[in-house]
C-alpha cells in the first residue's frame, strides 16, 4: 500500500540513522542510561530479543564495565568482547538461574508473542532472572501501528488485516498471498496497554514515550535505585 511504504522512510531504524524511529529510540535509551547510572559496576545485562548492532550503535560494545548477553531465536556471531550471543525462548529462560543478571533489557519484543498468556510468561521470566528490568513495547492505543505501518491496523478485525496483507505489502511485511502464513504474521503481533503492563509488572513504573501529544510506546522499569524511578 502506498501510504504504508511512505511511512517506512520515517520508521526505518536500520538504513536511515536520522529517521524518526531512530531519534525516538536514542532518546529512550538516554532515559535507560539514567536509570543505570547509579548502579555499581560491573553490570551484567541480558537483552531478550537483542542484536549486536543495537549495542554497537549505543556505544556499549567493548566496554569493560558491562557484560551483555543477547538472546534471540537465531544464532548470531560473536564480534564484541563484552557481548555474548545465545539462542533461547523469551517465554522460558530456563538456562538462567534466578537473579542471574543485574538488568534484563528488552526492546519491542513482548508484543511479538501472539497471546497475553505468552506475554505473561515472558514477564515472569524477566522478573525472575533480572534484579532490575527495562522492557519497552509500543502502545496499543497509538493510532499508527509500528510493524504494519497502517493507521488503526491493530483495531481492525483479524480477517480484514489478513486480507490486506494478502493483497499488498504492509509496512515491513511483503505481500503474503498464503492465507495461513498471512494470518500467522498478523496474529504474532499483539500490542499492549498500560493496564496490561501494570498487571504483568505490578511493582514497576510504566513510563510513557510521547509523540504528537499521544503515547507512542511504554517502557516498564523495575528494580533500579529508587531515586531514578519516576512514575508516568
Amino acid at each position: 500500500m502506498l501510504f504504508s511504504s511512505t511511512f517506512t522512510k520515517f520508521a526505518d531504524n536500520v538504513r536511515n540513522p536520522k529517521s524518526l524511529s531512530n531519534r525516538l529510540r536514542a532518546k529512550r535509551f538516554q532515559a535507560f542510561e539514567e536509570f543505570v547510572a547509579k548502579m555499581p559496576r560491573p553490570i551484567r545485562v541480558l537483552d531478550v530479543g537483542g542484536e549486536n548492532s543495537y549495542w554497537e550503535k549505543r556505544g556499549w560494545a567493548d566496554r569493560g564495565d558491562v557484560q551483555i548477553t543477547i538472546l534471540n531465536v537465531f544464532q548470531q556471531e560473536k564480534r564484541n568482547a563484552n557481548i555474548t550471543p545465545v539462542v533461547g525462548d523469551a517465554t522460558n529462560l530456563r538456562q538462567f538461574a534466578d537473579g542471574s543478571f543485574d538488568i534484563v533489557f528488552s526492546n519491542s519484543v513482548i508484543e511479538h508473542l501472539f497471546t497475553f498468556e505468552n506475554q505473561a510468561r515472558m514477564a515472569a521470566e524477566v522478573r525472575r532472572v533480572g534484579k532490575a528490568f527495562w522492557v519497552q513495547t509500543p502502545n496499543f492505543w497509538f493510532p499508527m501501528e509500528p510493524h504494519f505501518l497502517i493507521p488503526c491496523w491493530q483495531w481492525m478485525p483479524t480477517n480484514v488485516r489478513v486480507a490486506l496483507l494478502r493483497r499488498w505489502r504492509c509496512g515491513w511485511h511483503e505481500r503474503c498471498p498464503d492465507r495461513d502464513r498471512a494470518k500467522e504474521l498478523v496474529t504474532e503481533v499483539r500490542l499492549m496497554t498500560a493496564k496490561e503492563l501494570k498487571v504483568l509488572f505490578p511493582a514497576a513504573k510504566v513510563i510513557p514515550e510521547r509523540f504528537g501529544g499521544m503515547v507512542k510506546s511504554w517502557s516498564v522499569a523495575g528494580g533500579f535505585p529508587l531515586s531514578t524511578e519516576t512514575a508516568s
